[in-house]
């Protein structure tokens, strides 16, 4: 009987042993496989907001870290990726947070040129209500193209809002907490870079796996 039992304990710790193993090298392959993924979603985006002509870097290289809660929406270190033609610095893509979206924060990356005029933005990241406030979404509209080609004119610059307050920006049917809460955000990182530019351009590369 006790034979048995240590017969039976050894086959059980030997399937302990492989099912580990078995797990920790899936680990490791689909980690790999996950970042490659995630590393060509954020430079399909980066490319989206910052033209391919207007850089000859390679972008999600070029990133460093930056603070500041009143521009950037959180007290969190935000990614910024630096552009570059022929060695010169040609403009910047800013991750940034709208804190103040209907369903919470909304996720967002802006592109700016070194006059300050937008580039192109886009949501990463948002749980608003689909049918409204998920509008921000280039797969159901366009309206996030609206920033493409515009300069904040400073901080008080009463363009930059939606039209219920008086600005450019059109709201959603149904819902202006949104749109307006994506408009402060992109009018926040305008100003963010306005007043940091030189600044930013100096910081060292220090995002995660940069050299």
């Amino acid at each position: 009987m006790l034979n048995a039992m240590k017969k039976n304990g050894g086959v059980l710790a030997v399937f302990a042993l492989l099912a580990t193993s078995l797990v920790s090298v899936t680990h490791l392959l689909t980690e790999n496989r996950i970042q490659e993924q995630q590393q060509k979603e954020l430079l399909k985006v980066l490319n989206q907001v910052i033209p391919a002509e207007s850089h000859d870097n390679e972008l999600y290289k070029s990133c460093t870290l930056i603070t500041n809660e009143q521009y950037l929406g959180t007290p969190a270190a935000m990614p910024a990726y630096l552009a570059e033609k022929e060695g010169k610095i040609s403009g910047v893509a800013i991750e940034a947070i709208a804190p103040d979206g209907y369903n919470g924060a909304i996720k967002l990356i802006v592109g700016l040129d070194t006059t300050g005029v937008v580039t192109g933005v886009r949501v990463l990241s948002h749980n608003e209500t689909p049918g409204l406030g998920d509008k921000v979404e280039t797969r159901i509209t366009d309206w996030i193209y609206s920033f493409t080609g515009k300069k904040l004119q400073g901080e008080k610059d009463a363009s930059w809002a939606v039209r219920k307050d008086g600005g450019n920006f059109d709201q959603f049917t149904g819902a202006t907490i949104t749109p307006r809460a994506v408009v402060g955000a992109v009018k926040n990182v305008s100003l963010y870079y306005q007043r940091h530019q030189q600044e930013l351009f100096n910081q060292p590369l220090n995002c995660q796996g940069n050299s």
